[in-house]
């Protein structure tokens, strides 16, 4: 068996850039880790986290996709998205337009969540990745090129061009029977664009991006705050639940069609769904808003008393509830962007109108408030021991 690399051999390949010391993201632990052969990946020992993946040709990947999905993404906004026909009058929007019928019906708040999570927050995203790799292709660092990338990496959760899309498909699925719905060139603009930016997530690695800027804090070990990051996670998720009560009580959306108005809520709208015959999508829908929201904040209670308790038992299982937890919360949104897309497409005054309840920002205020709790929850807490660089 090969004796260890001593501490100063392991010092020496560390200047001459053979090896870096990352400390995990979840676990606090540190690695010595070196250039990794193409299709190969780097797991935590401890926790299992996926550090890095290396990817021949990565960057040069994650630039042409960027550009060409911020292409595709301005290609997107002046062309017809939906159209909706019902009682001889017709009613066509594109994205921007759906926006501006959010605001003119004083849903100000709506249509402002849903122009960052599906257009502002994407293009700051792939302009800010353009902004490092296009001079990085000539050998130029610019300044600050570390905090822009750890900026891209924070925003990524909130941007939400995917779940928008799965929202569109569910709102047309739900009104297909009561009219007709057209789909426009944006519409297939706005679905290359989303498959450009979920191609180039593929190929976006965080440690090879740092390592490509010649960033320095790969070896950072940030501090545990234990009380702050356990109080700010309670708070957060006491207010959750508190939100959630009004999000599943009041109507989510009303209907008003010849005078008779019609007012739905979040279970109302699977079960009606359920008896039209669309199971499929009852079953997004009652996963998605009703099963995932509570699930998320059971498990988040449950691994924030276990850290307060100071359990140390279950790491890794806890770690991997934590990573569910943290991946399904935001899918929660499509019942909010199903409701703005319809108030934005069926406006027809008399014949069919519908406007959002208070359930729908009171459960747009769940999924943030869970996604918060979340991103305040410090998984190092699971493990919490010092840990020394291992190769």
């Amino acid at each position: 068996m090969p004796a260890s690399p001593s501490k100063s051999s392991l010092q020496s390949l560390t200047e001459s850039k053979q090896l870096t010391i990352v400390s995990c993201h979840e676990c606090a632990h540190l690695i010595y880790l070196p250039a990794l052969p193409n299709k190969h990946k780097a797991m935590c020992p401890r926790c299992g986290f996926n550090l890095t993946t290396q990817r021949q040709n990565a960057l040069q990947w994650v630039s042409a996709l960027a550009i060409t999905a911020l292409i595709l993404l301005i290609a997107s906004l002046p062309f017809e998205f939906l159209s909706f026909s019902a009682g001889g009058q017709t009613q066509n929007i594109n994205i921007l337009a759906g926006i501006e019928v959010l605001f003119t019906e004083d849903y100000a708040l709506l249509g402002l969540l849903q122009a960052i999570a599906i257009l502002i927050l994407p293009g700051i995203i792939l302009s800010a990745i353009l902004l490092l790799l296009v001079p990085l292709q000539f050998g130029i660092v610019i300044p600050r090129a570390g905090k822009i990338a750890k900026l891209v990496f924070y925003l990524l959760p909130w941007s939400m061009a995917e779940i928008f899309l799965i929202g569109v498909l569910v709102s047309l699925i739900k009104i297909s029977s009561l009219a007709d719905i057209a789909i426009g060139p944006s519409f297939y603009a706005f679905l290359l664009f989303t498959l450009s930016m979920t191609a180039m997530l593929m190929f976006l690695d965080e440690h090879q991006l740092l390592l490509a800027i010649n960033e320095k804090s790969l070896t950072k070990h940030k501090p545990i705050n234990a009380n702050k990051s356990i109080q700010t996670t309670w708070a957060l998720l006491f207010t959750s639940v508190l939100l959630y009560i009004p999000a599943n009580i009041l109507p989510i959306m009303v209907t008003q069609s010849f005078g008779d108005e019609q007012a739905s809520t979040i279970i109302g709208g699977v079960i009606l769904l359920w008896q039209s015959g669309s199971y499929p999508i009852a079953m997004i829908i009652f996963v998605a808003s009703v099963l995932v929201p509570i699930a998320k904040i059971v498990i988040l209670c449950w691994l924030n008393y276990s850290v307060q308790q100071g359990h140390q038992r279950g790491n890794y299982e806890r770690t991997r509830w934590y990573r569910l937890t943290e991946f399904v919360g935001r899918w929660s949104m499509i019942d909010v962007f199903v409701v703005a897309v319809l108030v934005s497409l069926i406006q027809l005054g008399n014949i069919m109108s519908i406007h959002p309840g208070y359930a729908a920002i009171a459960f747009c205020a769940v999924v943030i408030m869970t996604m918060l709790a979340a991103m305040s929850f410090d998984t190092r807490l699971i493990w919490h021991k010092e840990s020394t660089p291992h190769e």
